[in-house]
This record gives structure tokens, sequence and C-alpha cells, in this order.
């Protein structure tokens, strides 16, 4: 099957192609980088040829409100015109366990990305995830002795598990809103930030921060965590720092 990735060249999308690869699918890898600009509509069409499905994992790394939904808002209405021009079969969409319930400024662009989709003329299934386990990366940058994180509690889940699950979704029928994706147990977010620092070897001091209003709250009393049962990853936080710490992605 010919199954296009709407952001292949990221994190999770290049997970998703090896996936694909893997399970006998042709993938095709919408990005700038390959011709296709999903904010302009640039190449989006042509790129649709002979397209039966699509998984969407698209990203845009922003705090802000407006910038989040553009983004999505844009991304989505190309990519699902396109979709219907080319008579595709299943739309799949990776979403985020909680943004209904942590009103952050980035969950309110995930948020009008499902109403998209849900509105759309596309069969449709999306699978909200938790945080990956790379998500804890982003607060150790280079050279920098102090990082504030967000005192959260998740359910960290593997990348590659969470590709794994999609390629699964794509090859099915459509489901709607599928199960939520979770991994295997809670973490406190300052805690696992640490662990990795240690791992590491950084000398860092990992400060935690209270973000304010009633999107902290929640995100600090588990507004991120999976609501209902549904299918948990196998690889913990624990497991993926070993891993790391051996080279491996």
């Amino acid at each position: 099957m010919r199954v296009a990735v709407a952001g292949g060249t990221g994190l999770t999308g290049r997970h998703v192609v090896t996936a694909l690869t893997a399970a006998g699918h042709q993938p095709v890898v919408l990005a700038r980088s390959r011709g296709v600009d999903l904010v302009t509509g640039v190449g989006v069409t042509k790129a649709m040829d002979g397209v039966e499905a699509v998984i969407d994992v698209t990203n845009r790394l922003t705090a802000r409100r407006a910038s989040s939904i553009a983004f999505f808002e844009a991304a989505g209405r190309h990519l699902l015109a396109a979709e219907e021009q080319a008579g595709v079969r299943h739309h799949v969409a990776l979403s985020i366990v909680g943004i209904d319930r942590v009103d952050l400024g980035y969950y309110a662009g995930k948020r009008r990305q499902e109403e998209l989709v849900r509105a759309g003329g596309v069969p449709w299934t999306v699978l909200r995830a938790t945080q990956f386990h790379e998500f804890t990366e982003q607060f150790l940058r280079p050279g920098l002795p102090v990082t504030m994180v967000p005192r959260m509690l998740s359910q960290p889940v593997a990348v590659r598990e969470v590709a794994d699950a999609l390629v699964a979704l794509v090859e099915g029928p459509p489901q709607a809103m599928a199960p939520e994706l979770a991994g295997p147990g809670p973490e406190q977010m300052v805690d696992a930030v640490r662990r990795l620092a240690r791992a590491r070897g950084r000398r860092c001091r990992v400060l935690p921060l209270t973000m304010p209003g009633a999107a902290g709250r929640a995100a600090a009393g588990g507004g991120l965590l999976p609501a209902e049962p549904g299918p948990r990853g196998a690889q913990t936080f624990e497991q993926w720092l070993t891993e790391r710490a051996g080279g491996r992605s």
C-alpha cells in the first residue's frame, strides 16, 4: 500500500517510515525538504498521486496558541483537501492524550487539527498518545547550567511503539477515536529530566516550574494521563535511558 507520511522527516515520522517499510508498504514522505509544503499547499496535490492512506504526524514546536492553531489549521486543510481529491481511503492522525483537559497553547492547535479531521470528507482515525520518552531531552540544552521543568505528571511512551501503532491502524478500517496509547507507568517530568541528566553526566540543575492557572494545575495533577483503559507500551523510561546511553535511538 502506498502511504503518505505527513511530517515524515521528523522524529515520529522517521519511525513511521521505517515501520511502513518493514511491513511491506511504500511510504511517501511529505515534507518541505521533499518539495511538499503543507502550510502553503505547494506540492501536496501532486504528492497524493496513487496514495491510498495517510498518516499525519506533523508538528510545530511552539508554545504560542495563535501560532499552533494557524499551523495545524493550514496544514490540516491543505492535506485533507488533497486527500479527498485523490480518493484517499483512510486518514490516521497522531494527537496527544489530555489536550481537552490541559489548556496549553500548543494543545489548542492539536484540538483544531482533530476538529478538521472529524469534519473532513476522508474516513479517519485519531490516535492520542502520551508524551514520548524523548520529550525530556528538550530541557537539557547544551551548555545550560540550569533548566526549568514544569511540574507535570505523564506516562511516557516509546516513539517506536507509537509508530508501530499508527501503522497497524492505517492497515485497518477507520476507527474514529482509537483507544489512547500510553507508556507502561506514570513519571514525574522533573524527576525524569534529572535522571536523564545523571545518565548523561550533565552537571545541570533541574528546577521545578509550576505553570500558572488551571492548565498548570491540570498538568501537575494527572490531566495528561490516559483517562480510560487502552494499549500500553512495553518500554519503560528507565529502559529508554539505558538504550540512549548505549547510543541507539
